[in-house]
């Protein structure tokens, strides 16, 4: 087969899922069906587990670049002219302190706009290729593989290709779903809503109250104003059909009337850049997997923007799936790895998607918790593991790193006391997959516990041992469970 993977979509899902594939080896092939990246802003809110995915990508700095400077606190107020002077919380960490003293990643506020070029430019690097105006229009898994029908939007021409994967990265309508089978389930609806772009001089108005989010309470113009970078804002507000209301009625001028009332400033000077009615609803697919089809991101879960947690789900989840396809593809991996991308990442997806219908209601009381304290429980994860490793300042080869930057691409084993006999074991245990051992006895020795911890590729860990006895063995079980060879021990004991 010419490619490994297949991925519909090259939102923050599709292109998520790719670049984790392609680090691994694969050989990846993405299309898209509209011309290029998004053009739209969409998500702004990164988290501090999504900037720690791309620190391990080496892409911090240009995704850095697209920040937008404010802070993540929300204003409740008549008009954006009479902010509140200090901010509440939005549901994401205040205090970079705190998220320094486990994480070498604070969050940030980046338009997905900017964030898609930047994956796409290192997706490209990797090798990976992306076709953007292709949309599929034809599905088969004949077992050993799929088979899909591309059709180029412009010209007409279709190109059959195949792949060992498929993974739909297409939204809750998109094609790769309805192909597989697999139905969705609707967890609820917030309302009609339209979310309005416009360019306006804004500065003056909200001086050093620089939020990420202003709610306007305005009896006429009520809705959200939200900065989204290069003089850009989105004004969003709810419509009411059973009012005898439509989208249509939010004409150009009318637009410009509302924000104005919005704003507090009655001539400000207002272009409108577009105008986007959307459903503000939650859904789950049934199934993440349907034979060797994938669903990521919105497809498998969508949520509203309440929160600002879809497009941090949506590569957390690619960032899980990649790497599996890519080592199954590569012979590296058993099946029983695929299976574990549903058990580990269905509950976070679902859990969020649900919360993000809470709207009005009080944030996250420990969003830091929450971001980083994700654990899985699946076959290829030990009863006792399944958690994010941590982060420490540990010297590899003379240089300072995070213990986070050491697990892409590879299986990582920290180990403390007799780092030299977890060494020599895994020598003998050497072929499949890159397989590190870091001593991290000064950084991590109460986490070790005087044994080994052996981490995935995607940060968190797969299983630990608490003695030194017998260490090729207790690895060699360890790599079996892993990579999906074996079944895990049951995860109730």
């Amino acid at each position: 087969m010419t490619h490994d993977i297949l991925i519909i979509g090259a939102g923050p899902a599709g292109l998520a899922t790719a670049i984790s594939a392609a680090r691994g080896g694969a050989r990846v092939l993405v299309v898209e069906r509209h011309p290029a990246t998004s053009i739209f802003p969409r998500a702004t809110a990164v988290s501090t587990r999504t900037m720690e995915i791309f620190r391990s990508w080496g892409v911090t700095d240009p995704i850095r670049a697209g920040d937008l400077g404010v802070q993540p606190l929300c204003s409740v107020s008549p008009t954006l002219r009479t902010a509140l002077p200090e901010g509440v919380p939005l549901g994401f960490p205040t205090d970079p302190r705190a998220v320094l003293a486990v994480s070498p990643s604070v969050p940030a506020c980046v338009p997905q706009d900017h964030i898609e070029p930047v994956l796409l430019d290192h997706l490209r690097l990797l090798g990976g290729e992306v076709r953007f105006g292709v949309e599929l229009v034809g599905l088969v898994d004949r077992g050993d593989g799929v088979h899909a029908t591309l059709r180029d939007r412009a010209t007409g021409a279709q190109e059959r290709v195949a792949a060992r994967f498929v993974v739909g990265a297409d939204g809750p309508r998109g094609d790769v779903r309805r192909a597989l089978g697999i139905e969705l389930t609707h967890l609820g609806t917030l309302g009609e809503f339209i979310n309005v772009m416009f360019t306006a001089d804004l500065e003056p108005v909200i001086g050093e109250r620089r939020y990420g989010l202003y709610v306007i309470e305005h009896p006429e113009a009520g809705g959200v104003l939200v900065p989204v970078g290069d003089g850009r804002w989105c004004y969003g507000r709810q419509w009411f059909p059973e009012r005898g209301e439509s989208a249509a009625d939010f004409t150009p001028s009318r637009c410009v009337e509302l924000i104005r009332a919005a704003v507090g400033v009655d001539d400000l000077e207002v272009q409108v850049l577009a105008r986007l009615p959307f459903v503000m609803a939650a859904e789950l697919a049934d199934a993440f997997r349907a034979g060797n089809g994938f669903l990521v991101g919105d497809a498998a879960h969508r949520m509203t923007p309440v929160g600002g947690v879809g497009m941090n789900t949506a590569i957390a989840a690619g960032h899980n799936l990649g790497w599996k396809l890519a080592w199954v593809a590569r012979g590296w991996a058993g099946p029983e790895l695929l299976d574990s991308y549903e058990l580990e990442r269905r509950t976070p997806g679902e859990y969020r998607a649900r919360r993000s219908l809470r709207m009005g209601g009080p944030p996250e009381p420990d969003p830091l918790g929450e971001d980083l304290g994700v654990r899985y429980a699946s076959s290829v994860v030990a009863a006792d593991a399944g958690e994010r490793a941590p982060h420490a300042w540990v010297t590899v080869d003379g240089r300072r790193r995070s213990t986070l930057d050491l697990f892409d691409g590879r299986l990582t084993l920290l180990v403390g006391k007799d780092a030299a006999a977890w060494r020599a074991a895994a020598d003998r245990v050497a072929g499949g997959p890159p397989l590190t051992v870091v001593d991290v006895a000064d950084a991590l020795a109460e986490y070790v516990q005087g044994g080994a911890v052996l981490v995935r590729p995607d940060g968190h860990v797969a299983w630990r041992a608490a003695t030194t006895e017998c260490p090729e063995a207790q690895l060699r079980a360890a790599l079996d469970l892993t990579l999906g060879r074996v079944a895990a021990v049951s995860q109730a004991a």
